[in-house]
């Protein structure tokens, strides 16, 4: 865990617990170590992330009769839970897993952050419980089994995520976003939400109005954000999501703002000249990296095994990964954009989702007849081309509307999972979908969808990973729980409107930025990973599927995998996606040595005296 905390470790033991916490300094550089302890000693924190209000929350509490003797949010948070208990999580801004100990009554509480910014793991075993801000947290303990979970691994396939409360291992749960839950003398009870995403809403505000409070919003959040005793940057795509941040930090920050870029010159999708346009704009300072120069790809996607955690399937991994490299060497902490898409309505799905409607009511030759003509079309070696999409959309216009939203931005199909893998899956899917079914096809759904497990599960959980990887702290000021209340308020028509996306967000800065920036079209912060998985990536690809020695075992049908890799490879249809997820996901059973039937891949050894261990 040195790589999330690498600047202190500590550790506390007593006869029920053991607790330790790796340490990223960024708020009182001098004090806050971890884990801390109120004035008895009786009660202890261990806590991963932020407090934005915590300035706030201290001066409540100093009122109250609290003292501190320290200037961290650390100590802010111990004394609000010891002031209200677990109702002190409501009162929170900011991002966190944390986890407080109380030795006299035995007592545990775990909590997660409203919208799943910060990882927490959990894993139950006989009467003791442990957890992690990282699954290898819990694998190191001998008595754990790393069992591949075949509902975590239905999820995986579709998806190219495991949605919380799942993981791709038996017995290892995520505690959900805006819950927490408590153990004691060995019963763990039942976690509870301390805060839910709210209910679409049919408000009549009008875009003015909207717009006017979306200002004032966000303008403190990012400068909420800034707050750090170490050196702040932003990461800058030169997309309208990231521009907005760098637009309020510009007028928050009386200092120049670091930002940082990865480009990809020469190609299509590459934004540049935008980025140049703001940094211009903005005069920041400014570092780039062009991952089509010769940086070693595979070396860095080998490291993922290790720092992704769990499997994740998103490529975008990968320019983020260089991206935090890039950043740790002038910027312990960077602000960015995630967020937006789903809060206003960013993706193309939520189009696609529209145009379905209409598709769907074509009679099946015609839509047959369409398909036999979109096969026909060349295969391109562009990231996201009009071929794929076009013959993405088609297919996805056979399924069943909960289940084409996620196949048009995950892999593998129903179809393609049983022709893939040998054994029946639970039906985690199914089950995860029955909600989404339930609340209608609209778009109101769909983006509450995406925001409750697509953003967390997928989005933040690769932006987590890949930056702390390189002990880098991402802020998101869109994810502000007061902000995303008041998306979830606004009208769908301010959000999309017919081939209008972000609506209020591009009204909003319409005069602010440059109208390049506001007027391009999404790209999407991912590689060309058809094109690459053909060229600089293949041997990985190919070595990693052919050597997997679990593929013997009866789970997935290894003739299946290669007809993938030469279908791919051959041009006859471009699966650089699904070929991805799945290399992630061998990559990392075999770091970690995920069992895949009933044979203990570890002897037994003796049991730690440990009750409850966190890292």
């Amino acid at each position: 865990m040195v790589h999330r905390g690498p600047d202190r470790q500590g550790v506390f033991q007593s006869r029920y617990v053991s607790l330790g916490a790796a340490r990223l300094k960024i708020l009182d550089l001098t004090a806050g170590d971890q884990p801390m302890f109120d004035e008895t000693g009786d009660t202890a924190i261990v806590f991963n992330g932020e407090i934005y209000n915590h300035p706030e929350l201290r001066c409540e509490l100093e009122g109250l009769g609290h003292r501190f003797h320290t200037r961290s949010d650390t100590e802010t948070l111990l004394h609000a839970f010891l002031e209200w208990d677990t109702a002190c999580f409501s009162r929170l801004r900011g991002m966190f897993a944390v986890g407080f100990w109380t030795e006299s009554s035995r007592r545990l509480v775990l909590a997660r952050d409203r919208i799943g910014i910060k990882p927490l793991y959990v894993a139950h075993h006989g009467t003791e419980i442990y957890f992690g801000s990282e699954m290898k947290t819990i694998f190191v303990h001998p008595e754990i089994e790393r069992r591949l979970d075949m509902a975590g691994l239905d999820c995986y396939l579709s998806l190219n995520y495991v949605p919380a409360p799942w993981t791709l291992v038996e017995g290892i749960e995520k505690l959900r976003p805006g819950h927490y839950l408590e153990w004691k003398d060995g019963r763990v009870l039942p976690s509870r939400p301390y805060w839910r995403l709210p209910a679409a809403s049919n408000s009549s505000l009008s875009l003015d109005a909207a717009e006017e409070q979306l200002d004032s919003l966000l303008a403190q959040s990012v400068r909420e954000h800034l707050l750090s005793d170490v050196p702040v940057g932003l990461w800058l795509s030169g997309g309208i999501d990231s521009s907005t941040i760098l637009h309020y930090a510009a007028n928050s920050s009386s200092a120049k703002i670091k930002t940082f870029s990865i480009s990809f010159a020469g190609r299509s999708f590459d934004e540049s000249p935008h980025i140049r346009q703001l940094v211009d704009r903005y005069g920041t300072e400014h570092e780039q990296l062009d991952l089509n120069t010769s940086l070693d790809l595979s070396d860095a996607i080998e490291h993922f095994a290790d720092f992704a955690d769990e499997p994740n399937g998103d490529a975008g991994a990968l320019p983020v990964w260089f991206l935090s490299q890039m950043t740790r060497h002038s910027a312990t902490v960077a602000l960015t954009g995630e967020g937006a898409d789903e809060l206003f309505g960013g993706y193309l799905t939520y189009r696609a989702n529209t145009l379905a409607r209409w598709t769907r009511l074509l009679p099946s030759a015609a839509l047959a007849f369409a398909s036999t003509v979109a096969s026909r079309l060349p295969v391109s070696d562009e990231k996201i081309s009009l071929e794929y999409k076009l013959k993405r959309f088609l297919k996805g216009c056979r399924l069943r509307p909960e289940y084409a939203h996620v196949f048009w931005n995950g892999t593998f199909s129903e179809d393609d999972k049983s022709a893939l893998v040998e054994r029946e899956f639970p039906g985690a899917l199914h089950a995860h979908l029955r909600e989404l079914c339930s609340d209608g096809d609209t778009t109101s759904a769909y983006l509450r969808h995406d925001q409750k497990y697509y953003l967390p599960d997928d989005i933040l959980a690769k932006v987590d990973r890949m930056s702390m990887a390189h002990s880098v702290e991402v802020r998101p000021p869109f994810l502000d729980h007061r902000i995303v209340e008041f998306a979830a308020a606004l009208p769908a028509k301010w959000k999309i409107q017919g081939s209008r996306q972000k609506v209020l967000l591009r009204h909003l800065m319409k005069n602010r930025l440059p109208a390049a920036v506001l007027g391009h079209k999404k790209i999407g912060f991912d590689i060309p990973a058809h094109q690459w998985l053909r060229g600089p990536l293949s041997p990985l690809l190919q070595d990693t599927l052919a050597s997997a020695s679990f593929l013997d075992n009866g789970l997935f049908r290894r003739s299946e995998i290669q007809a993938l890799v030469d279908n791919h490879l051959s041009r006859r249809a471009n699966l650089g996606y699904h070929l991805w997820g799945l290399m992630i996901l061998f990559l990392w059973m075999k770091r970690w040595q995920i069992q895949t039937d009933a044979t203990p891949f570890l002897e037994q050894q003796p049991a730690v005296g440990s009750v409850v261990s966190t890292y």
